[in-house]
């Protein structure tokens, strides 16, 4: 195991002890609109900052980007943060969060962690060693499309973009066996990797909501 994926996997564990703190205390968060629809809390700001900070600690020169405090500058090496993906589902109690944390090299993934804290799952994935839950190996299905079971996501920020992702979707959903929306993007990304779902389709992701899962 590189020392990056070693880096990685240890500020998700930081972070998803700073999670799980909030997720027993959920009557006490502050929640913050950022727009419509989308909301970021105190969980996703200390989250993000221990995130950044033990990255920092090892590898003070590469380059951040993180969901809530934008793009930190450096080298060649970009790790892309999302300190809670699945904030919605945090706050109303639902334990279908996560902490994504992906690592590129030259425009290359090369490292990926995805840590669920409530769930109990933490998968990890590096270039060339494969992916893992657990430390567990897992892989994607080789169902029939027919019988494929798909994640999705729906354009919650945008609305105006439901009719497009509709059209978009139509195909696939009139195909495949079942569809599900659970609301964490790298989460649904993890589990079409361990073989759970058996595809994952959604409009206008960022970076950091994808970088880990794909």
């Amino acid at each position: 195991m590189s020392k990056v994926l070693e880096t990685a996997i240890e500020a998700s564990k930081r972070a998803a002890e700073v999670l799980t703190h909030y997720y027993t205390r959920l009557k006490d968060i502050e929640i913050e609109l950022k727009a419509k629809n989308d909301y970021v809390t105190e969980a996703d700001r200390r989250s993000e900052m221990i995130i950044i900070k033990t990255i920092q600690e090892s590898f003070p020169q590469h380059s951040i980007v993180a969901e809530e405090s934008g793009l930190h500058s450096g080298n060649e090496w970009k790790w892309y943060i999302d300190p809670l993906d699945g904030t919605k589902n945090f706050i109303h109690g639902l334990p279908i969060f996560c902490i994504s944390i992906g690592v590129e090299y030259r425009g290359e993934l090369v490292a990926a962690v995805i840590n669920a804290p409530a769930l109990g799952e933490l998968f990890t994935a590096e270039k060339g060693s494969g992916a893992y839950c657990n430390s567990k190996r897992i892989k994607v299905s080789d169902r029939q499309f027919e019988e494929a079971l798909v994640a999705t996501g729906f354009p919650f920020r945008g609305k105006d973009l439901l009719d497009k992702y509709l059209l978009c979707f139509r195909e696939v959903f009139l195909k495949v066996s079942g569809v599900r929306r659970c609301g964490s993007a790298a989460l649904d990304l993890a589990y079409t990797a361990k073989g759970v779902f058996d595809g994952f389709w959604e409009m206008s992701l960022h970076p950091w909501d994808i970088a880990a899962g794909v």
